[in-house]
């Protein structure tokens, strides 16, 4: 029963315009300057407040509800930072991509479709699937991703290191961004020998070319350690 109020409850958000996007700045390491935002979905409940999508978005996967919540984040994420970038301000917006819009026959006619109507600049939307996603069938994914990269989208990889992945697609995939995932980042400190793991995958990334953005960095020394 709570799951199906819930349910419900999501259904009529999205016609009462109850869903918004927090943005989290992603930071250049070396000048500190924001060069990039993460658009991070949230639903203001009327009656549970504000919630995550850990909260909600499992049920909008069981339900089918997923596909018209991530087209709507992505064309709300895209219609405000058009808005930044004609104020003069101009930066990258990186969008989530769940398991069921990715696979959708008709994901690149509508991400196209959403460029045209926001008038949002190709090069400064960045779409994030995770390792997990893009591996379960790796020839359909390395198709979509072409596909994705012709309209001049950027392509993240999220959760990078906790997947099932061979290295072997970092050389093949059209990656332009991939994240460290925020467990190896949490346990960072000064002089600990599990910053060899992020090390490497840094070391990995940049021989290949691909920028490397560390998640959840929440204390000073992590910064520094990532940084160097």
């Amino acid at each position: 029963l709570e799951q199906l109020s819930l349910e419900n409850d999501l259904r009529r958000a999205l016609a009462n315009e109850e869903l918004c996007l927090y943005y989290q700045p992603i930071l250049d390491s070396h000048s500190g300057r924001i060069e990039a935002v993460e658009a991070l979905l949230r639903w203001r409940h009327p009656k549970r407040g504000l919630m995550g999508p850990s909260e909600f978005l499992w049920i909008g996967e069981q339900s089918g509800l997923i596909n018209p919540i991530d087209f709507w984040a992505l064309r709300t994420a895209c219609r405000e930072v058009c808005t930044w970038l004609k104020d003069g301000v101009e930066v990258r917006v990186t969008v989530n991509l769940s398991a069921r819009p990715f696979q959708q026959p008709d994901l690149i006619e509508r991400v196209q479709s959403v460029l045209e109507e926001t008038g949002l600049p190709a090069a400064l939307l960045e779409l994030e699937i995770t390792e997990t996603l893009a591996m379960q069938n790796a020839e359909v994914s390395l198709s979509v991703l072409r596909a994705l990269k012709d309209l001049g989208v950027r392509i993240a990889i999220d959760d990078f290191g906790t997947g099932y992945s061979s290295l072997s697609y970092l050389r093949t995939f059209p990656i332009d961004t991939l994240k460290i995932d925020e467990s190896f980042v949490r346990s960072l400190n000064v002089g600990d020998a599990r910053a060899e793991t992020p090390a490497a995958m840094i070391a990995l990334a940049h021989s290949l070319e691909i920028r490397v953005v560390g998640e959840g960095v929440e204390e000073e020394a992590q910064w520094l350690i990532l940084r160097e």
